[in-house]
């Protein structure tokens, strides 16, 4: 099986999110791609609690025919998020399984900061997908959505609903867990 992993905050998850998994399943050989929320963000961001973000994920997840998954292996790791220890235990406990990273253009200016890069090359085939405004060489695909959780997140604090940018499904898990200002139903 091959499987390509998609990790990140998901805080909250959004359709950019959708379209970098959809597009890497339907060009890169994939069997599935999985959602990898982490538990403990490596650079302390401040994340809304776990089980919210999975709950989201899992309704992003419904959005397909069951290739998308979320995986909970950063709460059974418990530790802080690092991408290479992480792929290390899940190369450990699925041997039959061939792992790609998917990362967007956004994070090369980060990998010095990541522990061990070259370990997870060894690992996983990385892919990195365009994401627009941060061109790169050796990307794949064509520029991703202009979307981030961080722009979700101003507008929600704005009081406006980002009905284009996040499914409605996952904003419906947010109104039930009271993140981001929301309430109620809609």
């Amino acid at each position: 099986m091959k499987v390509a992993l998609l990790g990140g905050s998901f805080n909250p998850p959004h359709v950019g999110h959708l379209m970098a998994a959809s597009y890497v399943h339907a060009t890169q050989g994939v069997d599935a791609v999985w959602l990898m929320p982490t538990f403990h963000h490596p650079f302390g961001k401040q994340l809304e609690p776990f089980d919210a973000r999975v709950r989201m994920c899992e309704a992003l997840c419904r959005e397909t025919s069951g290739w998308l998954q979320t995986s909970l292996v950063e709460r059974e790791l418990g530790g802080g998020g690092r991408t290479v220890d992480t792929l290390a235990y899940l190369v450990e406990r699925h041997p039959d399984t061939r792992f790609s990273l998917i990362i967007g253009s956004d994070i090369l200016r980060d990998l010095p900061q990541w522990k061990d890069f070259d370990r997870i090359q060894r690992m996983a085939h990385v892919i990195v997908l365009y994401r627009a405004g941060y061109p790169a060489p050796d990307t794949v695909g064509p520029p991703l959505a202009e979307v981030s959780s961080t722009q979700v997140r101003d507008q929600l604090a704005r009081g406006l609903e980002p009905s284009e940018l996040v499914p409605s499904a996952v904003l419906q898990v947010a109104r039930e867990e009271g993140l981001y200002g929301l309430r109620g139903p809609r």
